[in-house]
């Protein structure tokens, strides 16, 4: 699995917000950009382990797991 992800970050007015390029739907907003960072690693990890859950529950029985690198 890819460890390294990229985060968008930028102020916007009193907030920090940031996402993750590489995952649609992980994004948060926090007061610092320390904060920020915390909470896109743990929104990130969330997501991942859903997907994964997702996934395996999609493929049933009798599946394969294979690594793919980019």
């Amino acid at each position: 699995m890819k460890s390294e992800f990229t985060a968008v970050v930028k102020r916007d007015g009193g907030w920090w917000i940031g996402w993750i390029e590489e995952v649609p739907g992980v994004n948060c907003q926090e007061a610092t950009r320390d904060e920020l960072i915390e909470s896109l690693t743990v929104t990130l990890r969330e997501a991942l382990d859903l997907n994964r859950e997702d996934a395996l529950a999609a493929a049933g029985e009798l599946y394969s797991e294979e690594t793919i690198a980019v």
